[in-house]
Parts: C-alpha cells; sequence; structure tokens
C-alpha cells in the first residue's frame, strides 16, 4: 500500500534495531506477519467489498458471526467477534437502524438479549459473503491449496496454542499481579 513501509524493509528495520538481542527471531516474525496480514486483509476488504455495501470490518464480522451461529445471545456475539459488548452495542444499533439485526429478549432470562438477522440481513449476507470470498481468494492468491491449508493449520494451533494454555501462561508471567480494568487506550480529558 502507498505510504506504508513494505513487510521486508520492516523486517530489515527490525532486525538492525535489535542486533545482537537474544530473541527468538522466527517466533517474533510469525506474530508480526500474523498482525501484518490480519490488518492489510482487513483493510483491503474494507475498502474493497465492504466499502460497496457500507459496512466496516466490526459490522461485517458481527453479521457474519449471527449468520453462522444463528440467532445468538449478545455476550457470545461479541466473545465470537473479539469486540467489548460496549462495541457490539454501537455496532448493533447501526445495524438495527439498517434494518439487517433484530434483538429480542431472552425467553427464560430477561437480563439477556438476542441477535439475530432479519430477512434484509440474510440476503446480504448471502449476496455479500460469494465477492467477499473472492477477494479472500484475491488476497491468498500467492499461496498455492496446499501452502492455503498449511498455513490455515500452522494458524488454527496457534489459537489452540492461546486458547489451551493462554490462561495458565498469564498467570505464570503476571503471577498474583492484580490487574486494573482494561481501557478503551483513550487518554481521560
Amino acid at each position: 500500500m502507498p505510504g506504508q513501509r513494505s513487510i521486508t524493509e520492516a523486517e530489515k528495520l527490525a532486525e538492525a534495531k535489535l542486533g545482537g538481542s537474544p530473541i527468538r527471531r522466527d517466533r517474533m516474525a510469525v506474530v508480526a506477519n500474523i498482525y501484518r496480514a490480519a490488518s492489510t486483509v482487513r483493510q483491503h476488504l474494507e475498502n474493497s467489498v465492504l466499502r460497496g455495501v457500507d459496512l466496516s470490518w466490526t459490522a461485517f464480522v458481527v453479521l457474519w458471526v449471527v449468520w453462522i451461529w444463528g440467532e445468538s445471545e449478545t455476550r457470545h456475539v461479541a466473545e465470537e467477534a473479539g469486540i467489548s459488548k460496549g462495541t457490539l452495542t454501537g455496532v448493533v444499533r447501526t445495524l438495527e437502524k439498517r434494518g439487517l439485526v433484530q434483538r429480542a429478549s431472552h425467553p427464560t432470562d430477561g437480563r439477556l438479549v438476542l441477535l439475530s438477522l432479519t430477512d434484509e440481513g440474510e440476503k446480504l449476507m448471502q449476496r455479500l459473503f460469494p465477492a467477499f470470498n473472492e477477494e479472500e481468494s484475491f488476497v491468498t492468491d500467492k499461496l498455492s491449496d496446499a501452502d492455503c491449508r498449511a498455513v490455515a493449520d500452522g494458524l488454527r494451533r496457534v489459537v489452540l496454542q492461546v486458547e489451551q494454555n493462554g490462561e495458565e501462561r498469564r498467570q505464570d508471567v503476571l503471577g498474583d499481579a492484580t490487574l486494573a480494568p482494561r481501557s478503551s487506550g483513550r487518554r481521560k480529558a
């Protein structure tokens, strides 16, 4: 992308900065490239297929989660989408105004809210996903089918490592430290 440093340049700069530091460079490269690939793919998809239907990445992911899982509690949608419940609230308001999702009270627990796609939301996803998948194919075009399977398998193993062992590792790293609540990263005025 214009104005961005290339991945090769970034790797050279990191190597120069780290010099003789005793770090696991291959592990660093994997994590850095996961982040960089995710950001690049997200930007491409937002600026191509999602822009055509006026959806942000987050809005698309929320629609995808509800489309795939069906009617779901908001807390589960937020978790699957990798966003906070507060962020989900704003996204859902926007999607509701556009007639793509609807909220309903949980049948047995009035404190819980369920999300589902409207007929219009269902039609949008059926129409949108083939175009989205075409862009997924575009961004992976330099990989063979075997490469795609190997990358997907490797990334699944990264996710499983964190899902299965992340909490124990967090405790090893942080000990009994009391963690402050996560913030948005915004500075207080």
